[in-house]
């Protein structure tokens, strides 16, 4: 599936409200919504899916009998529409399901499905809203990672495959080569000439994963298509699931251009919505914000990202590339952890308070946790949370954040062995390991007399662990102790598009005695160790952040 992602100057936010007639009936069975302009859409009375979604004439809802809907649907629930003048004209339909609340909006004269998803607790298994699209409405291209042409070969489970058209491998789990982390994308969607359709992320405060998550966002085949809003996406993730109101999101329909960016989450003013009466609502008046005036020390070449992040919520703010001002502003009241991140590395913590109507100033952050600021005999790749760099993942974007590791189109994961001061880590050194694929890669190093004489420590970063995966190390005779398992995901990871996990640093206290004599090469081995298994690709497994030697 190929995306756009240009934001047109002048896309309209309010269409032409002159041809529809505005307003709702009751077929029997659905509220039928006409918004005024060229979209009218329906809503079951029964179940609360959306049956039917006409625009410009064209049905673009549903296939093989499944509509657009929570997950894959709601099942039997309470449903009842209200139509509201004041502050605008305004149709809201509110659908409740057990402990969960769905809601609908329509704004006259605008081609856009407002929603809003309220999970109160885990008794409704709802993870995702889930567009569904006829085959026949938006183009398809055939090398997109998750367009799944026929017929496939599985590789793993039903939803990784190859296809034996063109050998690439696809899943939904892929986020494509425009898309990728959280904090990149406003939208998922496309266009054809007559016809875009848009879901247009909330700021996914009551998600999971921060601002670098990568999930599932699209799928597309030969018979059907969907578009997303993640509510949790538990592939890969290290965080809990977050209860509470999610929104607004928005289904944006237009003639074929990009949607309006006015829309997008970080910039949207809902104050409109203020009124209608929505369960857990939080209007801009019981926010607060917290402003950064500057970070202190900012490494050439990284972008840094301020996050805040609780039990309840999560935030963040790209901070200015020269002064390292950051804003992060509609936070919800309490007490958050502030993080900036350098890449996708925390260099920095502390605790921070919101406070409703107010905005919390602070002076220069000055990072005091960042691994690159000691002095190294050798390092390879940097410490910056990611694989970047290193072998399949020195191009942008990064390979293995669309395609399986086992796609023709990376190179082998067991290049050349490493070698100090000659090699580069792109070229020998791979940006994942496994047990079962090309475990036991080695390092030669080189000491001065003074070096070898006495202790070092090896320091290694990992971004992800797969089954408990974790590097164990040997230096010529000496082999290291089994280091514990980190805390990462408990599913598939490294398979589906992420290395994103819990960044964490092991380290090797090496002494003296592991090293050769001067001037001879020493062998590091490093090897996957785990109390699991697998074969090949989902044998335990690592991704790669950093290796030094200090």
């Amino acid at each position: 599936m190929r995306f756009f992602r240009s934001v047109l100057l002048g896309a309209l936010c309010f269409p032409s409200i002159a041809l529809a007639a505005w307003g709702y009936t009751d077929d029997g069975t659905n509220y039928v919504v006409d918004v005024g302009s060229l979209l009218v859409f329906k809503v079951s009375k029964s179940t609360g899916d959306i049956t039917s979604m006409v625009y410009n004439g064209v049905e673009t809802n549903g296939y093989s009998g499944k509509n657009t809907q929570v997950e894959s649907g709601l099942g039997a629930s309470t449903v009842t529409i209200q139509k509201y003048t004041t502050p605008a004209n305004i149709i809201k339909i509110t659908v409740v399901h057990g402990t969960l609340i769905q809601t609908y909006i329509a704004r006259y004269g605008n081609n856009n499905i407002y929603m809003f998803t309220r999970k109160g607790d885990a008794s409704v298994a709802a993870l995702r809203f889930i567009v569904r699209i006829p085959s026949t409405i938006l183009p398809k291209a055939i090398t997109d990672a998750d367009y799944y042409d026929e017929p496939l070969v599985d590789l793993e489970e039903t939803d990784v495959t190859r296809s034996s058209t063109n050998s690439y491998t696809k899943a939904k789990h892929y986020s494509g080569d425009l898309y990728g982390r959280t904090m990149d994308y406003d939208y998922v969607g496309k266009a054809s000439s007559t016809i875009g359709m848009y879901m247009i992320r909330s700021n996914h405060e009551k998600a999971s994963g921060g601002p670098f998550f990568r999930s599932l966002l699209a799928r597309s085949a030969v018979t059907e298509e969907d578009i997303y809003e993640i509510l949790y996406y538990n592939m890969g993730t290290t965080d809990p699931e977050r209860f509470g109101l999610q929104g607004p999101y928005v289904l944006s329909f237009t003639s074929g251009t990009a949607p309006n960016s006015n829309l997008f989450a970080r910039k949207a003013d809902y104050s409109w919505m203020d009124s209608l009466g929505i369960t857990d609502y939080v209007p801009a008046s019981g926010r607060g914000a917290v402003l950064g005036v500057g970070i202190a020390s900012m490494k050439s070449g990284y972008t840094y990202v301020a996050a805040l992040s609780n039990t309840e919520a999560q935030y963040w703010g790209t901070a200015s590339a020269s002064t390292g001002a950051f804003s992060i502003t509609g936070a919800l009241p309490g007490t958050y952890t502030l993080t900036i991140y350098k890449g996708e590395l925390a260099v920095y913590t502390s605790s921070v308070v919101v406070t409703a109507g107010a905005e919390l100033a602070l002076h220069t952050i000055t990072p005091d946790n960042d691994p690159s600021d000691t002095t190294a005999i050798w390092r390879i790749g940097d410490w910056d949370g990611t694989p970047a760099g290193f072998t399949n993942f020195d191009a942008s974007p990064m390979l293995p954040t669309y395609m399986h590791p086992s796609d023709f189109r990376l190179a082998s994961w067991t290049p050349p062995n490493y070698i100090v001061g000659t090699s580069t880590a792109a070229g020998a050194m791979p940006g994942y390991m496994w047990v079962d694929v090309n475990n036991g890669h080695l390092v030669y190093f080189r000491l001065s007399a003074a070096q070898t004489a006495a202790a070092h420590t090896v320091r290694i970063g990992i971004t992800q662990a797969f089954a408990n995966g974790r590097p164990r190390i040997t230096i010529n005779s000496w082999t290291s102790a089994i280091p514990a398992a980190t805390s990462q995901a408990s599913t598939r990871s490294l398979t589906v598009g992420t290395y994103r996990g819990t960044n964490t640093m092991l380290t090797y206290d090496v002494p003296a005695s592991a090293f050769v004599a001067t001037g001879g090469w020493n062998i590091m081995t490093i090897n996957v160790v785990s109390g699991s298994s697998g074969t090949t690709y989902l044998s335990p497994g690592i991704s790669l952040d950093c290796i030094d030697f200090i």
